[in-house]
């Protein structure tokens, strides 16, 4: 048994630490306050929320500024509406690594497909040419040698056209010689996805992914479901991606596309409704690429499926083998879907096992397995409309700056 002495030791040792953490964690709430609320006050962005959960337990959780600040005219509401914890966001891309990605890992789990299977073994339109040589694997990691983007609605009014749309498209690159970010990739696994489970894409997720991991408030096109849910607002219509389409300067012009033979553009603001136009115009707002709404709370758990190598409680939810080989970096230093390169402003120098995404509404995830960590930060960044170079406000700043906080002040 320890001495009186040695106990008060122990004590005094455990009260040090206790001090320090708790030290710790008020410099680290500072400092967030600081970044945020400035670039708030500055008008970069009309709100954010975070949540840093550490070691099993969340360090930080806070809603700031608003959730809606303009009208469609862009001037402000009489009365903007403020920001919450629970707020739902258009999550943008995260849907790419949040329902598509798991989706594809419960299906590998299960042994319904493999990541080095040939794409045409799923999609007939990729059997000829140099599309034979595509697999999931290439989808999964953006090396497929798709556009980088195409404006499905122009041609196509729905999912099966849109399908259809991307298979006939040649291929802008060589398969497997370099990453090319694509939407189009990742509207071709959900098509997979949809094959393999005789499921919709949306159907198949809610009852594999969002319901067993207590997502209740994760879903496609909130505004159907019958419930008042509080929504963060987006952008004005569709105003950037408009002059992606117009503006030769982007870099997206397609010798079959005329710009003005198509003008389905949304006059109003996007509050509900997914941002991404190929997912709204022509896949009736549910896409593999993009269409998720969530919470900072939904999308927390999971984020803690994938820090506990895929268990849920005492439940294996996927396999540890199948998260291991989704979070093993390849040559262009990335995962299966997720991102872990350390260059990424989310988690710039992150050790080693670092892993995240960013959606282009201002949503973005980083996770740091080693340190037991993760940061979910979701900021509403259309609302402020494009600035004067016509772009929007880039949040990498504010992602590479919470990071470095986070990592500085929790050891």
């Amino acid at each position: 048994m320890l001495s009186f002495k040695g106990t008060f030791i122990f004590l005094l040792i455990g009260l040090m630490l206790f001090v320090n953490a708790s030290h710790a964690q008020t410099l680290l709430i500072k400092s967030i306050d600081s970044i945020i609320t400035s670039q708030i006050k500055n008008e970069k962005i009309p709100g954010a929320v975070i949540q840093i959960k550490k070691d099993g337990q969340v360090v930080y959780r806070q809603a700031y500024g608003y959730a809606q600040k303009f009208n469609y005219a862009h001037k402000p509401l009489a009365v903007p509406d403020k920001m919450t914890t629970g707020t739902l966001f258009d999550i943008a891309s995260l849907t790419k690594v949040v329902g598509t990605t798991t989706s594809i890992m419960l299906l590998v789990d299960r042994g319904l497909v493999k990541v080095d299977d040939p794409v045409s073994k799923y999609v007939k339109a990729f059997a000829d040419g140099p599309k034979a040589q595509i697999t999931i694997r290439h989808l999964l990691t953006h090396t497929a040698g798709l556009y980088e983007w195409y404006p499905l609605y122009y041609r196509a009014k729905n999912k099966q056209e849109a399908f259809k749309l991307i298979g006939e498209l040649p291929l802008a690159f060589p398969v497997g010689e370099q990453r090319k970010y694509s939407d189009l990739g990742f509207t071709i696994l959900g098509e997979i996805i949809e094959m393999v489970s005789g499921l919709s894409l949306e159907k198949f997720e809610e009852q594999n992914v969002f319901i067993p991991l207590g997502m209740t408030n994760t879903m496609y096109n909130p505004l159907t479901k019958g419930k008042a849910f509080k929504i963060a607002a987006t952008s004005f219509g569709n105003p950037y991606e408009k002059r992606m389409v117009y503006d030769p300067e982007l870099g997206f012009q397609f010798k079959e596309i005329k710009p003005t033979q198509w003008n389905g553009w949304r006059k109003y603001v996007l509050k509900g409704e997914v941002n991404d136009g190929n997912a709204w115009y022509a896949n009736g707002g549910i896409s593999g690429a993009a269409g998720i709404f969530s919470t900072v709370d939904d999308l927390q758990k999971l984020v803690d499926m994938l820090m506990n190598k895929g268990k849920v409680g005492e439940k294996q939810f996927i396999s540890e083998n199948t998260i291991n080989t989704f979070l093993m970096k390849d040559n262009f230093l990335n995962g299966l879907g997720w991102m872990m390169d350390p260059a990424q402003a989310f988690m710039r120098n992150g050790p080693e096992g670092s892993f995240g995404h960013t959606g282009f509404t201002g949503t973005s995830i980083s996770v740091v397995p080693n340190k037991h960590l993760s940061i979910i930060l979701l900021i509403n960044r259309q609302q402020m409309g494009l600035m004067e170079n016509k772009e929007y406000y880039n949040v990498n700043s504010i992602r590479a700056a919470v990071f470095k906080a986070v990592m500085q002040d929790l050891k």
